[in-house]
């Protein structure tokens, strides 16, 4: 106990050291949110990797898929490497800091508001943003629970409490900065944390070998495949389409989240756009596949997890009954790997949700004339009303009949990218995107995810965002075909100037 204490006491004193230290960065807006436009590639690639992977995947995820598809769990780590990383860095990141620069746009609403010429486009993103990053945040804390009760015997209640305190103290100090350094830090223990977790587990079952036969040695319980033998080491495991379906919302969801997409707003050129590419790819090979490779072997720890009344297997036990038997060294490395995780998306959650509510929804609409000190101030109140909220929703929810953390994170997903990810998309690459068309994807999506919330006509969440996505990948290029077009003049000029840098591979901020 007292070298676990040392390692979170010693985490937690960087942490705010940090914050202190960035705080100069963080005196007017565009430093606060977006730290100046001027960010590197590590400190971007780390704070892209970090936001993306939490106490959600690692301890939610990870233990709920690789549960059910075994092995096969690994595509979605690489669907996450290659598609929401790589693919997503060379897609996004040069036309999104070319266009949100010459627009002046620091939050997602502003681009849609500036990029389509509509105020109240402006403000429904900003309300799709702050009512569904609430509980996407929310499902942040929960991963924690049964972890640190198996490292501490510390009370749920209290993790929360510490989490969302040293959160709020460090994001409010420092902003942008604060959090993309802390992030290295985060996500440097994230690495190696992953790595060594993952070679104490398999030895503690004999070696990999040992573990594939044991694991291809369980029955299969499966409906529809249950009698498959080696289900849970098969390519594509016992149930692909509902695999497929966790591959599509996990690995192209990023490319429409706006904390994440937010990453591109600040880097500093198209150079260091390249080169956080590969640093962030590399880092979701090693967390994300790492974290469904140990998921994989869930079913190895079956005698020690947690089950409902009903016999169904509580998720978010998997993960900590595979690493109970671990060294106190690496259990509390664990600790600090998960609280690692979740503070990093936290804080970028939260950052975003309070700067889109100052800037798109209270800025010129409720307070006019709102100077930049006063829009930094606000931006800083709202975070920690933020981390309040989403500190009572998840202590409710930790107490509800929602028992496992994959599915809050699933229906705010895919509210999130199956809303933003095609106009966003269209919008970089394509000048006969129609505002109409942007609003069908808006409504379109967000229906579709909250009335299958309550009437399950899609029987998964998780397809439902996957579906919302892709459809709206359909959706914005046919209504804009048969909507009134943008003006010709003013969308010629936006992406002539917006990549006149760009093709000269020089998009620092002026």
């Amino acid at each position: 106990m007292p070298l676990k204490l040392i390692m979170m006491l010693a985490f937690f004193a960087v942490t705010l050291y940090i914050g202190f230290h960035t705080r100069k960065s963080a005196r007017d807006v565009d430093g606060f949110v977006l730290g100046g436009r001027r960010v590197g590639p590590w400190l971007s690639a780390f704070a892209y990797g970090t936001s993306y992977f939490s106490a959600v995947v690692f301890i939610g995820y990870a233990g709920q898929f690789g549960w059910k598809y075994g092995m096969a769990a690994i595509w979605i780590g690489l669907g996450n490497a290659f598609i929401g990383s790589l693919l997503a860095w060379y897609a996004l990141g040069a036309r999104t800091r070319a266009m949100t620069h010459h627009l002046r746009a620091q939050t997602m609403p502003e681009f849609f508001g500036a990029r389509f010429s509509s105020r109240w486009l402006r403000i429904a993103a900003a309300a799709i943003i702050f009512i569904f990053l609430i509980p996407y945040t929310a499902s942040v804390y929960n991963g924690l629970s049964r972890l640190f009760d198996m490292a501490f015997g510390v009370p749920y209640e209290w993790c929360i409490v510490l989490m969302a305190a040293l959160t709020c103290v460090y994001v409010v100090m420092g902003g942008y900065m604060a959090t993309a350094v802390n992030d290295v830090v985060q996500g440097v223990i994230m690495l190696f944390g992953i790595v060594a977790v993952v070679v104490a587990v398999l030895s503690g079952y004999g070696g990999f070998t040992q573990a594939m036969i044991a694991l291809s040695q369980v029955a299969n319980d499966t409906p529809g495949t249950a009698g498959m033998q080696g289900a849970f080491i098969s390519l594509f495991g016992p149930d692909f389409l509902n695999l497929l379906g966790v591959f599509v919302l996990t690995s192209l969801g990023v490319w429409g989240l706006p904390q994440m997409v937010q990453k591109f707003y600040a880097i500093q050129s198209v150079d260091a756009i390249k080169r956080g590419a590969i640093i962030s790819t590399v880092f979701a090979l090693v967390v994300a596949g790492g974290s469904y490779f140990l998921g994989g072997f869930g079913r190895l720890a079956e005698d020690a997890i947690a089950y409902t009344s009903a016999g169904t297997p509580v998720y978010d036990s998997v993960i900590p009954a595979l690493l109970a038997r671990m060294p106190d060294l690496l259990i509390g490395l664990t600790v600090v790997l998960v609280l690692s995780a979740s503070m990093s998306t936290l804080s970028s959650l939260v950052l975003t949700s309070s700067a889109t509510l100052t800037l798109d929804f209270l800025k010129d609409n409720f307070i006019r004339d709102m100077r930049v000190r006063q829009q930094v101030t606000v931006i800083r109140f709202l975070i920690v009303v933020f981390v309040l909220i989403s500190t009572v929703i998840a202590l409710v929810q930790y107490n509800s009949s929602v028992t496992f953390i994959a599915q809050l994170m699933s229906i705010s997903w895919g509210a999130l990218a199956g809303a933003f990810l095609a106009p966003f998309l269209y919008g970089l690459y394509w000048r006969g995107v129609t505002t109409a068309s942007v609003w069908a994807c808006f409504v379109f999506a967000v229906a579709l995810v909250c009335t299958n919330m309550f009437w399950r006509y899609i029987g998964s969440p998780i397809n439902a965002g996957a579906l919302a996505m892709l459809a709206g990948l359909v959706i914005v290029p046919l209504v804009s075909l048969v909507t009134p077009k943008p003006d010709a003049t003013r969308v010629r000029q936006l992406f002539e100037e917006s990549y006149l840098n760009f093709h000269d591979k020089k998009i620092d901020a002026d």
